[in-house]
Parts: structure tokens; sequence; C-alpha cells
């Protein structure tokens, strides 16, 4: 089995990874949200849950997410900006299951992204990551093949808010920027509430056991 961090909350990996990612950094309101179920086996304790478990229960879920986008990115509107939100411990990079940097991409996710780019949707990232380590944060995500058209991180401010409430009043200023969010997606129900999606699909935290 491989090992995974017992991380119960996001702030966490941003604490406890930061002082190592800058030492190797490398210059450099919409439709009704509805939110996709999570696989059954995600009701698993989280102790009993390893790297093969978590990767086939991402893949559930962007199995849904898919030909939802296929269909409806092949829909866009005219002159529609469309773009998807993805958090990103856990969501769009591996943190949990041991730790290296740069991050290697939830390869479920990855792909899923990777066709949205491919059609031309925008990606943004909302994360409660600080932005202490908002640079290293990019490069990552860019390394292991995301095209960032935004990343949205905490300032000192912002660390004292609701993290629900942040994330929201981020895609607020995505929306606000002329861009319509067809998917949004995170493995945490602070990732997902607040609307301002089109859909939400959620990947497993078992419990909350993942950041």
């Amino acid at each position: 089995m491989t090992s995974r961090r017992p991380w119960a909350h996001r702030i966490a990996v941003s604490t406890v990874s930061a002082a190592a990612l800058v030492a190797l950094a490398v210059p450099a309101e919409a439709a009704t949200t509805t939110t996709s179920a999570s696989p059954t086996a995600t009701t698993a304790a989280a102790e009993d849950v390893d790297y093969a478990t978590w990767q086939t229960d991402c893949q559930a879920v962007m199995g849904q997410a898919l030909p939802y986008l296929k269909t409806r990115i092949a829909a866009a509107r005219p002159g529609e900006k469309q773009a998807i939100v993805f958090d990103i411990d856990n969501t769009t990079l591996e943190t949990d299951f041991g730790f290296s940097y740069p991050s290697p991409a939830n390869k479920p996710v990855l792909d899923v992204a990777t066709y949205a780019q491919e059609h031309g949707v925008s990606l943004f990232f909302v994360t409660a990551r600080p932005d202490i380590i908002a640079s290293v944060t990019n490069y990552n995500l860019k390394y292991v093949g995301y095209q960032v058209s935004g990343l949205y991180v905490r300032n000192f401010i912002d660390l004292f808010k609701d993290v629900a409430a942040y994330k929201t009043a981020q895609r607020v200023d995505i929306e606000n920027k002329g861009y319509t969010i067809i998917a949004n997606i995170g493995n945490s129900a602070t990732d997902l509430s607040g609307g301002h999606a089109e859909k939400t699909f959620k990947l497993p935290d078992y419990d909350g056991q993942l950041s």
C-alpha cells in the first residue's frame, strides 16, 4: 500500500510543504448546481483506502464528468468563454499519497482537463493554499500538463475567512471576467458549495481524511 499522509485539512498541506516548495521553486449566478455522487467505494473507512482505490474512485467520477463536458463544450453559445474551476490538493495534484515536488498530476483529472483545454476551455484553479507558495504551485500545475488561465490562492486576510465563502467569491470573480463556469471539480464540500457553476463533480475525500 502506498503511504498516505493523514492530513485532514487543506491548510495543513500548505503549511507543512511551504518551506520545501519554496526551496525547490523553479523561476519561472449560473445555472443550478448539480453534484455528481461519488462512487459507492468511497464510503470505505479512510484507513482502508490505498492509492489504487483512490485512483479507481477518481476515475469513476471523471467517467461521469467527461461525457457531460464533451456535450457541453460542443454546445457552446456563440462568443461564450467556457471555463472549468478546479481544486488542487488531491484533485488536480496528488498530495496525500506520499510527497514529492513537483507533485504528480491526478491522472483521471488531468485527462479530463486535457480534453477541455484542447477544445478551448479555460482552466482556473481555486485553492486554500496560501499565496506564499503561489509561484511553485503555478509551476507545478504547468509542469504536469495543466494550462493555467488563472490561479487563486489565499492572502493573509483570506486565511481567516470561511473557505467555502472564499472559494465562492473566486468563482464570482471568474464570472465577472466574462466566463461561463461549465463545471467545478473538487474533493471537498467547501470546493463545491455556493453555486456559480453549471455542474459540480465531487472526488472522494473519505470523510475528510484527504486534504
